[in-house]
């Protein structure tokens, strides 16, 4: 084993520190964003359905409440990750042996940039709500329904 000095290790083991608390935020960040994208679309929809006095369907193939809980599921994913590197990080460090691993790295590279091309359609393809007849907004309702 090498022997490396002391203030050197202890910087070290800062940066795997400070590189797992990134990861840490990252992993926050894609809850927190997936949280949000799952309940603001469940919020459109239900304002929809409020308007136009009618269900709204859900779009069964892909919707961005799909797409928010994938989000949070990465996120978790993304800790479970970060912890398991930061602590093989750790050992390396202490058995003075580091090797580097770009493998997770591309990983959640391609699997945040797979999550970001898919929410494109989320925002291009939005449901058209018809418009109202004039003559409904208009005219007060009667009591006994007949005009």
């Amino acid at each position: 084993m090498n022997k490396i000095s002391k203030i050197d290790r202890q910087r070290e083991h800062q940066a795997n520190e400070r590189t797992f608390l990134a990861w840490l935020r990252t992993s926050i960040a894609l809850i927190g964003f997936g949280f949000a994208l799952a309940r603001f679309s469940l919020f459109l929809r239900q304002l929809n359905s409020a308007i136009t006095q009618r269900d709204t369907p859900a779009n069964s193939l892909f919707s961005s409440e799909d797409l928010g809980v994938v989000l949070v599921i990465v996120g978790i994913m993304t800790i479970a990750l970060a912890a398991w590197r930061y602590n093989q990080v750790f050992w390396q460090i202490e058995r003075g042996d580091y090797q580097p691993n770009r493998l997770s790295v591309w990983i959640i590279t391609g699997v945040v940039m797979i999550l970001g091309f898919l929410s494109i359609p989320l925002l291009l393809l939005r449901n058209q709500v018809p418009p109202r007849p004039t003559s409904v907004l208009t005219q007060p309702p009667s009591r006994n329904g007949i005009r």
